[in-house]
């Protein structure tokens, strides 16, 4: 670790590609660490009816935001495993005030690996979520240098390479 200087590693990429067990493997990498896996704040809703979409999916980046400020504040690294659709400035602009390092990783796969993986782990209906939010973040000039190609890589592997490669880092501006 260096120094001072705490580091936020924000894994993105849609339903299927290994997102939450890559950040799980990442998460036990990384001393004096804590995980937020953004689908536990999206779905923590215990009534119906629940907020529309676009409320939930504010408020989930909101809570995340505030979790993630609340353990950098105390000195920890955060692991955040959450796809991230178009919020990606938004996360950067609050948190130019901390003092930290931003890793993000944008997890894909291709069409048949992901089919295969939702359809094992018995999530095949989210199938068409999952291919729609590929190609969105395959095709965002956002995500170019971000992207990491999970087709036959083991999730450690994964997640070594996301904490020792440099090409991961973010500039935050303050």
């Amino acid at each position: 670790m260096d120094g001072d200087t705490k580091k936020i590693y924000l894994i993105s990429g849609p339903l299927g590609v290994g997102k939450s067990t890559a950040s799980k493997e990442l998460a036990r990498l990384v001393e004096h660490c804590v995980l937020i896996e953004g689908d536990d704040l999206l779905h923590m809703y215990m009534t119906e009816p629940s907020p529309a979409w676009e409320e939930r999916l504010s408020l989930a980046w909101m809570n995340i935001l505030s979790v993630t400020r609340n353990f950098i504040q105390r000195g920890f690294h955060v692991v955040i495993d959450f796809v991230v659709e178009d919020e990606f400035e938004w996360f950067c602009q609050h948190i130019a005030d901390l003092n930290v390092q931003l890793k993000y990783a944008v997890l894909l796969a291709d069409e048949e690996t992901i089919a295969e993986r939702l359809n094992k782990r018995g999530d095949i209906h989210s199938l068409d979520r999952s291919l729609f939010l590929l190609n969105k973040l395959k095709t965002s000039p956002v995500n170019t240098e971000y992207v990491v190609d999970t087709n036959q890589k083991d999730p450690a592997d994964v997640a070594a390479g996301v904490v020792t490669n440099d090409r991961f880092h973010v500039h935050v501006p303050n």
